[in-house]
């Protein structure tokens, strides 16, 4: 499977069209055609159905669209990571976070490194913990942000000096917003917009679902989000009440919403991780060893 194949099939994944695919590559539409033929052929099944105006991908065409977009992606970074071996110190570095207190730290890390080394070049990535994680495997991404309870014991890690608080927004006019911090028993019985992360991804002995206690499989979990802009939208449409991190509210919007920490206090910690016996790049490795100095124990 040569990546030049990849490429025209993602072309004609994006557009839906080999009419426009072939334009866009700067190729015939017949030699295009038969190119896709082929690596149906090669891989033994169709990729695209055929519509009279459009193609629209196959669940095997979706599947191979994912692994394709991977591999182009580490394609392109090995080529750049290449290209700057002889240049010194500079380069691209990757790294996948979700929202957390912990960009400050890193946004900081950043800006000293780049005034030091004005030819090292960030790349951000938002996503969840899973997300982050598979990027982390797949050497698309160098470095990762983790807000616990993920697991990150499959990744090497430094903590960060830092704490996430947890609480719920809510709209200014619910009745619970008169309260200095919200108590369990408080949302039992309420629509609740909850992280996926923290409520079903992992060990039902994470420290989130040990606040909730015995409470826990009584909530109304109406929603769940990854990124939480879409649950302030959620919030503000009077779906439910968002159980969050304290600094988020200024994503969310604030103004017309309000957070509320739970009582007992919960936090998460953070950690920055990388995958073990990883080979880096001259620029990550630099961006490694600042931030052990600053962080490590």
């Amino acid at each position: 499977m040569e990546t030049r194949v990849l490429k025209y099939f993602l072309a004609v994944a994006k557009e839906g069209s080999m009419t426009s695919a072939a334009k866009t590559l700067h190729i015939t539409q017949p030699t295009l055609s038969r190119q896709i033929m082929e690596l149906e052929e090669e891989v033994g099944h169709k990729l695209f159905t055929r519509g009279y105006h459009s193609l629209s991908l196959t669940m095997e065409g979706m599947f191979l669209r994912k692994r394709a977009e991977e591999i182009m992606d580490i394609i392109c970074k090995t080529a750049s990571e290449l290209k700057s071996a002889n240049k010194g110190v500079s380069g691209d570095v990757y790294i996948g976070c979700g929202e957390s207190k912990s960009m400050e730290i890193i946004a900081e890390a950043v800006n000293e490194t780049r005034k030091e080394y004005p030819e090292i070049h960030f790349h951000f990535f938002s996503g969840n913990s899973i997300y982050v994680s598979e990027q982390l495997e797949k050497g698309v991404l160098d470095f990762g942000v983790f807000i616990e309870p993920a697991d990150t014991s499959n990744f090497e890690s430094i903590a960060l000096p830092a704490k996430d608080v947890w609480g719920v927004v809510m709209r200014n006019d619910c009745r619970l917003a008169k309260k200095k911090s919200i108590k369990v028993k408080d949302l039992v019985g309420l629509p609740l917009i909850c992280s996926r992360q923290a409520s079903e991804e992992f060990s039902p002995n994470n420290a989130y679902k040990k606040w909730f206690g015995k409470y826990f499989e009584k909530l109304d979990i109406v929603a769940s989000y990854n990124l939480i802009y879409n649950a302030s939208i959620m919030v503000r449409s009077g779906v439910g009440y968002a159980i969050t991190l304290d600094k988020l509210l200024n994503v969310m919007g604030g103004g017309d919403l309000c957070f509320k920490p739970l009582s007992p206090r919960l936090e998460s910690g953070l950690k920055f991780a990388w995958k073990k016996r990883q080979v880096f790049s001259g620029a990550a490795e630099m961006f490694l060893e600042r931030m052990k100095r600053k962080f490590a124990k």
